[in-house]
């Protein structure tokens, strides 16, 4: 997969470089390429906003700073192309490696046009099931907004060499969109095949069934005279995974009952949300 980044500030964009991103970077399964948007502006300040039609507080993003900058990135032109992409912060190929044999294939795309994620408070909410398609893509660009946010001309121009999704992370406003960006690469890039050791780690993730994920525990078995539920020392596996099963529909009942409405329920879980 390619990740880019158009930003005013690229430094904050680092950690798509540590962790496991880093490791799938050091794999070839990921390139990011960061660009800072100012080296699309032409005045001599390296402007890239100016004041909203119409009056109101704040400033927006001009639409001839962006559009150029959106046309070098999706055809590797111009400024784009001399960009270098990110290495790893840490060595990750010498640490020990989970194998997980169980191998995916990655679904082929809708069209070879890349996507560009707009993060942005009027977007449509960010999902994992949002999460699990992207991570099939080839090519993912994202347009991190500031201020009042971008001229929304530069959107729907976009349309014409990208597949544009505006999003939101959340019911709130940030300074910018590089916050997002890194929420939403983290959750894309953790279920390519090949960057999680274990396939089970995603596939057993919060909203992978429509549930919150239960609780988990390690060793020791007693700690601070709180104990390990017995039952998962049981070594009875079909046991273990029915109780995991009842505490992921105890806690989003209890969390985000809303999210029952959209869970194929068995008599079994009715029974243990009837007595939770």
């Amino acid at each position: 997969m390619r990740l880019d980044v158009l930003s005013i500030f690229p430094e904050y964009l680092d950690p798509l470089r540590h962790a496991l991103l880093g490791r799938a970077i050091e794999k070839d399964i990921l390139s990011v390429g960061v660009h800072d948007l100012r080296q699309w502006a032409s005045d001599v300040h390296r402007s890239v906003d100016d004041s909203p039609y119409g009056g109101g507080p704040g400033m927006v993003m001009k639409p001839e700073v962006w559009g150029p900058a959106l046309d070098d990135v999706a055809d590797g032109t111009g400024p784009a192309a001399r960009a270098e992409d990110l290495a790893s912060a840490n060595p990750h190929l010498l640490r020990p490696q989970h194998d997980d044999s169980d191998t995916e294939t990655q679904a082929e795309e809708d069209s070879d046009l890349p996507l560009l994620i707009v993060p942005t408070p009027a977007g449509k909410p960010f999902t994992q099931a949002d999460a699990q398609s992207w991570a099939k893509e080839h090519h993912i660009v994202f347009a991190c907004g500031r201020y009042e946010g971008i001229d929304q001309r530069v959107v729907e121009d976009a349309a014409q060499r990208y597949r544009v999704r505006e999003v939101s992370i959340g019911d709130y406003v940030l300074i910018g969109g590089e916050v997002a960006v890194l929420v939403i690469a983290e959750a894309i890039v953790r279920l390519i095949p090949g960057v999680l050791g274990n396939r089970r780690s995603h596939e057993e993730d919060s909203f992978s069934d429509g549930l919150l994920e239960g609780p988990s525990y390690t060793k020791p078995r007693v700690w601070r005279e709180l104990e390990v539920p017995p039952v998962l020392l049981s070594g009875n596996h079909a046991i273990v995974e029915r109780w995991r099963r009842d505490q992921a529909l105890l806690r989003t009942q209890a969390v985000r009952p809303e999210l029952l409405a959209g869970v194929e329920l068995t008599p079994q879980d009715q029974s243990v949300l009837d007595r939770g």
